[in-house]
């Protein structure tokens, strides 16, 4: 059984850690009331878009701009994002497992990764795959310009040729509970298929179809990915407050088993003393 001081000390330990998981768990609550309303905010903009440009899509014809061309998946790039740091459970684990078997799935000739945070980058450098790009610290202060740094090179490929498929993989924020890695296809854009026949539809388009896919495309891919890293933000920040609050629990839990074991040892101890007291009274009888 250990010994008094050594208890003492342990509890004194898990006591301050308790005190650091404590603090960590109230601001990454702050963080999180932040990218909750930005994400909810901006969530609905992105996926009307997403649909309005998907049923365009489905209706121009590709030669109007080469966002829209679709060619055989032969040289894809997959970009994964993750946290900048620890400490947010299975948070960046689940993402890079994900990742890890889409890219084992993948049947490419080229197979390039942009990376968005340290863990990934840090996770891939030790594998055999190619990062073409790497993105480090911009949780720190995300911002919109963020996401066209890593939306411009992309489609900057994808208009050469150089390029013939592209996917994201990242968190997406269900709830505080909850966060589901998403693995979404970003270009080429999903073909709608609808149920009513395709002459019923006639659209007139004011300016050209041409001159609206021009501006309208790019700001998509944009702010898709400018989606997906808000998503990633809030999810990262549920995912810490989850789990630092189990750990202070887990620390208070572990105080209190020790601080009874601390007990019974000065129990132990004191009834020792006793007896020693007892038995030199009667040895001196």
């Amino acid at each position: 059984m250990p010994s008094l001081l050594d208890l003492r000390r342990r509890v004194r330990s898990i006591r301050s850690t308790q005190q650091i998981t404590k603090a960590m768990k109230m601001v990454a609550a702050a963080k999180l009331r932040r990218a909750q309303d930005r994400i909810i905010s901006g969530r609905p903009y992105a996926l009307k878009m997403l649909e309005v440009l998907n049923s365009l899509a489905t209706r121009a014809d590709p030669n109007l701009h080469p966002l829209l061309t679709v060619r055989e998946p032969e040289r894809v790039e997959v970009v994964v994002v993750t946290a900048d740091k620890g400490l947010c459970g299975s948070f960046n684990a689940n993402i890079l497992k994900e990742a890890s078997m889409f890219l084992e799935r993948a049947r490419a000739e080229e197979l390039g990764l942009q990376v968005v945070g340290r863990k990934a980058r840090d996770f891939f450098r030790r594998r055999r795959y190619t990062m073409v790009h790497e993105h480090i610290d911009i949780f720190r202060d995300l911002s919109y310009e963020h996401a066209s740094k890593v939306a411009k090179p992309i489609m900057e490929r994808y208009m050469e040729g150089s390029l013939d498929a592209v996917y994201l993989i990242y968190n997406e924020f269900k709830n505080v509970l909850q966060q589901n890695v998403v693995v979404e296809r970003l270009l080429p854009l999903e073909k709608l298929q609808f149920d009513l026949p395709e002459e019923q539809f006639d659209y007139i388009y004011e300016p050209s179809a041409k001159q609206i896919l021009e501006e309208l495309l790019p700001k998509h891919v944009e702010y898709q990915v400018w989606r997906a890293l808000l998503e990633s933000a809030a999810a990262e920040h549920a995912a810490r407050m989850t789990a630092m609050d189990s750990a202070t629990k887990n620390a208070t839990e572990l105080i209190e088993d020790l601080t009874l074991t601390m007990n019974r040892v000065r129990q132990a101890a004191i009834t020792k003393e006793i007896l020693e007291v007892v038995s030199g009274a009667e040895a001196l009888k």
